[in-house]
């Protein structure tokens, strides 16, 4: 979800916390992944030929995935934390307690209000 769009709907403090919880929900595909390379690996050590095939094919299918999941984990929690590092009003220093006033149309950054003293200021993305 877009940062505009998540403080429109939800407020900045759900929208980070939603962030977070799809990142590391991204991080724990990635642990199963692991544990689907190693399974891959322990079983074919016995295998037949045709059965090694099979499980090399599940090793890259889900290191394929895991490395997917790695990378999306990472690129989503640095989103998340370059806004919060943002999210600090200049003027009082609330943090957090902001509201949107203008979505930029490019989507790199958004305009916001302090909702406890009421400056703009720009969240860069």
């Amino acid at each position: 979800m877009k940062l505009a769009e998540g403080i429109r709907k939800h407020g900045f403090r759900k929208w980070y916390e939603r962030q977070l919880l799809r990142s590391h929900a991204h991080l724990a595909l990635t642990f199963v992944c692991l544990v689907g390379v190693f399974m891959g690996f322990e079983h074919g050590r016995g295998a037949s030929a045709a059965e090694r095939v099979d499980d090399m094919f599940a090793v890259l299918l889900c290191g394929g995935t895991g490395l997917w999941a790695l990378r999306r984990y990472l690129s989503l929690l640095q989103h998340a934390e370059h806004a919060a590092h943002q999210a600090d009003c200049p003027a009082c220093g609330a943090y957090a307690r902001l509201r949107l006033v203008h979505p930029d149309a490019s989507g790199d950054c958004t305009e916001v209000r302090c909702g406890r003293c009421g400056h703009e200021w720009q969240i860069e993305i």
